[in-house]
């Protein structure tokens, strides 16, 4: 005997042989509870064979859709595939690929610089599970006391649990400073599934995957920039003025001007021939890109920069070369004030 739901919404009963009485108890409930989900969810056996005020979450189908969401997964595919190439790894689905730990593991060791005791192909739930535990353990003793909240666990990163996963590469991208450009202000809808007196109940909760990258970095220590920014615009434009008057004392002599600070400096072309002039040397043009199109041609001309400070003797900066491309106005502002500092007097 099988209870389904006919179209109309109605209870069914049909007989059928060699259906155990329990079978009969579940379909029922199943039945009843149907009406109750929302509409595009799809639930595994194991969410109908929840434990009384047990859980379970899964991404709405709608986030899954959105583009900004699937613009954040091929940013982290492609980073994966660009730190792995010389392990011949290809990453092409999050889920698929990174739920047994081997890939994960792999990422780990590259970006750590640090070998992991696991063995290296494990098929086995439970050798997967052993493995994804010492990866995780690794991961969250490094990023705990940085301030990161842990939203993934052995558990829902073996069970395909993309939202868990996304969270994990973020974490790991932001931590180890990748250099890429992570989409910012990225947010899911989490469908949860919790049982109540034998009654699936559904609620929607909001994932904020992304804020800000400085947010997420969380690496700067308040100071006078953030002051600045937050509490007196007006003498920030002063700040500004007297440091677009330092570099363009400098850039005029290769009949260049900076007007604005934030956009200019972002591709990292002034940044090279600002710093060739004030350490009075000519940089070959094979060095850096003149004419930068791409995310990191300008990212590695801003890292180039950052180099030449650091063999005139300037401290290595604190902003990174992703944060200046992006446009951060506080990263740039920094950078160029630590060059004003120790270049003031120079002709």
């Amino acid at each position: 005997m099988l209870v389904t739901l006919t179209e109309n919404g109605k209870r069914e009963i049909r007989v059928t042989e060699g259906v155990a009485l329990s079978d009969l108890h579940e379909e029922g409930k199943n039945a009843i509870n149907a009406p109750l989900l929302p509409s595009g969810v799809d639930l595994l056996p194991e969410d109908m064979l929840l434990e009384e005020n047990a859980e379970r979450s899964m991404l709405d189908p709608t986030s899954r859709e959105d583009p900004k969401f699937k613009d954040l997964q091929k940013v982290l595919i492609d980073w994966i595939n660009n730190e792995l190439e010389e392990d011949r790894i290809i990453v092409k689905d999050l889920e698929e690929d990174l739920y047994d730990g081997q890939v994960l593991q792999k990422l780990y060791e590259k970006l750590s610089g640090r070998k992991l005791n696991v063995a290296e192909v494990t098929q086995s739930e439970i050798g997967q599970k052993q493995k994804l535990q010492t990866v995780l353990e690794a991961v969250n003793e490094q990023l705990r006391p940085q301030g990161w909240t842990i939203e993934w666990g052995v558990d829902s990163i073996h069970s395909k649990n993309l939202v868990a996963i996304v969270f994990l590469l973020v974490a790991l991208a932001m931590h180890f400073m990748a250099p890429i450009r992570i989409p910012e202000h990225v947010s899911v809808q989490v469908v949860v599934v919790k049982k109540r007196e034998g009654i699936l109940q559904t609620s929607h909760v909001t994932k904020e995957l992304t804020t800000t990258t400085e947010m997420m970095l969380g690496r700067f220590e308040r100071d006078a920039f953030d002051t600045l920014l937050d509490h007196a615009p007006d003498k920030l434009n002063v700040v500004k003025t007297s440091l677009i008057t330092f570099v363009n004392k400098h850039l005029n002599k290769l009949n260049l001007e900076v007007t604005e600070l934030e956009s200019q400096f972002a591709d990292g072309v002034y940044l090279v021939l600002l710093m060739g002039l004030l350490e009075d040397y000519f940089v070959p043009l094979y060095n850096f890109y003149l004419t930068p199109e791409s995310f990191e041609q300008k990212v590695h001309n801003v890292a180039f920069a950052f180099e030449l400070m650091q063999d005139g003797g300037l401290k290595k900066p604190k902003a990174r070369p992703e944060d200046v491309v992006n446009l951060n106005l506080k990263s740039t502002l920094r950078v160029l004030y630590n060059l004003f500092t120790n270049y003031k007097s120079s002709e």
